[in-house]
């Protein structure tokens, strides 16, 4: 059974984590206002990861006990600078999602929840990946600079992710 404060937090994540989807989404949009349809299509993927990992912590809430607490969130920005302004702030939410679990594995030791802690240590592992993911198109980003058709590439490249 889940103790409220445990319960308030893991219904705080859940929240973050629709949100972070309804980011990408934007995000998306954006690629998709420039004429970037690869970019778009990996920022569609995303949201559908988030959107799993929110139902993976509703899940996780209802087995455990718990009651599951929705909660309005405000809009995501929709105006970002270029191709590379949407990546660095997708690097930039990755990690701010890391440390929100990071604070949750906090919460679960010091609420002595075993089996909450071991429930999170997928979305530990999980946060290197989507903070590596993130970078690394940075990166890419940054090499291509503002060749054409270096970006191009990427695009397609970046369309392949399914």
């Amino acid at each position: 059974m889940l103790t409220e404060k445990m319960q308030d937090e893991l219904n705080g994540q859940l929240n973050a984590e629709m949100y972070s989807a309804y980011l990408y989404l934007s995000m998306a949009a954006h690629y998709e206002s420039i004429g970037m349809p690869g970019f778009a299509s990996w920022m569609r993927v995303q949201r559908l990861e988030e959107l799993v990992h929110a139902l993976k912590f509703f899940d996780y809430i209802v087995e455990a006990g718990g009651r599951v607490l929705l909660s309005p969130f405000d809009g995501p920005p929709t105006e970002w600078d270029g191709v590379l302004g949407p990546f660095e702030a997708a690097y930039a939410h990755e990690q701010k999602v890391t440390g929100l679990i990071d604070a949750l594995v906090d919460v679960a030791r010091a609420e002595e929840d075993e089996a909450t802690f071991e429930f999170l240590q997928w979305y530990v592992k999980e946060q290197e990946e989507e903070e590596e993911s993130a970078s690394s198109v940075v990166e890419k980003i940054k090499s291509a600079g503002d060749s054409e058709e270096e970006l191009e590439k990427l695009d397609g490249e970046l369309a392949m992710r399914s």
